[in-house]
């Protein structure tokens, strides 16, 4: 990856939607999974292969994790003009938490550009 990436805005992300979902498994320590699910437009003139990912998880209590890598739920998915890439992940904390990141991608002409993933909140619904 270059060290001169720039934010380009033709390439946008959205949260579609965040599920709580208590039967799924997790630790002990962070007992509260999510899924999420996201879309990746790419609103330019050219193609953009996503090449990494990092997410910031900053949890109510303070502790933050940085979730970094390669591509997209194992994928480097090449988004060609006025389309989108959509997939759905998870992540687990400890009660509730805001998280952001962005996406880092290759256009087709060599250049890397990056987006960032509008923040959004992971909390458990409370009991009626």
């Amino acid at each position: 990856m270059q060290d001169d990436i720039k934010e380009f805005h033709q390439l946008r992300v959205k949260v579609d939607d965040v599920i709580y979902m208590p039967n799924l498994d997790a630790p002990p320590n962070k007992p509260h999974p999510f899924v999420y699910f996201i879309s990746i437009f790419n609103d330019s003139s050219i193609p953009v292969t996503i090449r990494a990912r990092k997410w910031v998880v900053i949890e109510d209590g303070g502790d933050t994790t940085v979730v970094e890598g390669e591509g997209v739920v194992g994928q480097q998915p090449t988004i060609k003009p006025g389309e989108h890439f959509s997939y759905n992940s998870y992540h687990v904390i400890g009660k509730s938490a805001l998280v952001n990141g962005a996406f880092f991608g290759e256009m087709a002409n060599g250049e890397w550009i990056f987006t960032r993933i509008p923040e959004f909140r992971l909390e458990v619904p409370k009991l009626a």
